[in-house]
C-alpha cells in the first residue's frame, strides 16, 4: 500500500469544517430559545430591514437550498412572520415579505442573537477581526475561483 504525502491544506480544513460547526451549534442553540429553527432565522434575518424580495432572491441570500426554502416559507407564512405573493408583472415569481408581526419580531431577535454571538467575539481586537475577515475572504475566493475553472472546463 503507498503512502500518499499529506497535504499542507489538511489542517486548514479540518480547522474551518470544526470552526463552521462550532459557529453553528453556538448560533443555532441560541435560536432554538428564540423560538425558531436556524432556517427560519435566516430567511427573518435576510428579509429584515427590506420591502421583501422574490424567492430567487431570498434563496440565492441565504444559505437555504431552494427545496428546502419551500418549506421553510411555508412554515413562517402559518406562523404569520412572512406574506408571500405572485408578482404582477411575473406570476410565476413570488414575492416574500415580513409581515407587522414577522418585523416586530426581527426587530426582536436580530439585535438578541447578535448579542449573544458577540460574546464569542469579546477575546479579539478590531486588527484580529480585520485579519480573520481578510483571510477568510482571500480563501472564499480562491474556492469560487477554482470552482468556475472547473465549470469553465465542463
Amino acid at each position: 500500500m503507498t503512502q500518499h504525502p499529506k497535504e499542507p491544506f489538511l489542517p486548514v480544513l479540518r480547522e474551518l469544517a470544526r470552526t463552521f460547526q462550532a459557529f453553528e451549534q453556538l448560533s443555532a442553540q441560541h435560536i432554538r430559545q428564540l423560538g425558531l429553527t436556524p432556517p427560519q432565522f435566516d430567511v427573518l434575518a435576510t428579509l429584515g430591514n427590506t420591502p421583501g424580495m422574490t424567492c430567487k432572491e431570498l434563496s440565492e441570500k441565504t444559505l437555504i437550498t431552494k427545496g428546502t426554502l419551500t418549506g421553510v416559507v411555508d412554515r413562517l407564512v402559518d406562523k404569520g412572520i412572512v406574506s408571500r405573493a405572485p408578482l404582477e408583472h411575473d406570476r410565476r415569481s413570488v414575492f416574500i415579505a415580513l409581515t407587522r408581526h414577522g418585523d416586530t419580531l426581527f426587530q426582536q431577535v436580530f439585535p438578541e442573537h447578535i448579542a449573544h454571538i458577540k460574546h464569542a467575539f469579546k477575546q479579539f481586537d478590531a486588527s484580529d477581526l480585520d485579519r480573520f475577515q481578510l483571510d477568510l475572504k482571500r480563501m472564499r475566493l480562491a474556492f469560487s475561483t477554482t470552482l468556475e475553472r472547473h465549470r469553465n472546463a465542463l
